[in-house]
């Protein structure tokens, strides 16, 4: 018998992506489509976290962003702010549970200092009671911007640099990244849009220097397992150059497979940078 595609979707992937991020937008739409105020949209929007946090935990995803929350969202309506933060915390005190039983970890980037006291110590309470998780880890994105991230990390450089911990001609690529957010996890492989928007809206700028992009029309309440499934599959039948050519990729995966079959130790190629590690 045929399995169903949300069957499929629970099924390791091969080629999945290790890091994916997600901008989750279309909760105000789904619900004016609907005729409902826009918080019913984000209510919504609950349930398709939970379909995307196991179809990427079940076909082979290490990290998952989602972008809770950016650093412009407090100029929208009182009421609105004020719904997404009590949704936020009634999300927090709910899930930390099942992620402790899939064993996922949970942590946030973003700046805390204009959350209530009451979701700072929630928030912090869940990175604690899900520490010791290790199949996949949950990065939430709250109060974070791009730009303010890049703002903070040169910021922390220059006070090394002013102190003598740096010097100027230590600052490279590669120490920037390590001032940055994220900068204990992989760079994302791949950004899902939902909601018909074709742009990044601010995420993570300095990470998505060589991210796959996939943006779905479909509102993100209605993006549920086999929609997500089929962005993770969409980036497995790509092949990344990283500015080498086609050829070049060829006979890098070429040698890679070679490899695998002489120690028996399988290699994920699409999630593998042709420039021998992590991008």
């Amino acid at each position: 018998m045929k399995s169903s595609a949300s069957e499929r979707a629970m099924e390791p992937l091969e080629g999945c992506p290790r890091h994916v991020a997600i901008i989750m937008d279309g909760n105000n739409r789904w619900a004016r489509s609907r005729g409902l105020k826009g918080v019913a949209g984000h209510r919504a929007g609950v349930a398709s976290v939970r379909a995307a946090v196991e179809t990427c935990g079940k076909s082979g995803v290490d990290v998952l962003t989602l972008f809770a929350f950016s650093s412009e969202n407090w100029r929208r309506p009182e009421d609105e702010v004020g719904a997404l933060m009590t949704l936020f915390l009634r999300a927090l005190k709910r899930e930390v549970k099942r992620l402790v039983r899939n064993n996922i970890r949970l942590t946030f980037i973003g700046s805390r200092e204009r959350f209530s006291e009451t979701l700072q110590q929630h928030m912090h309470e869940a990175e604690q009671a899900t520490a010791h998780c290790t199949d996949m880890t949950l990065v939430v994105a709250a109060d974070y911007g791009g730009r303010w991230d890049i703002t903070r990390a040169s910021r922390r450089i220059a006070q090394d640099v002013a102190q003598g911990r740096l010097s100027p001609e230590d600052v490279d690529e590669s120490l920037f990244g390590r001032y940055m957010s994220l900068a204990d996890f992989p760079m994302p492989d791949l950004l899902v849009r939902t909601g018909g928007e074709t742009r990044i809206s601010n995420f993570l700028l300095w990470q998505f220097a060589y991210t796959e992009f996939y943006f779905s029309p479909v509102f993100w309440p209605d993006f549920q397992h086999d929609e997500m499934r089929a962005a993770l599959e969409d980036f497995a039948g790509r092949q990344r150059r990283f500015g080498r050519t086609s050829e070049q990729v060829a006979k890098f995966e070429s040698a890679s497979r070679s490899s695998d079959d002489a120690s028996d130790t399988p290699i994920n190629h699409a999630a593998t940078s042709v420039a021998g590690g992590q991008e």
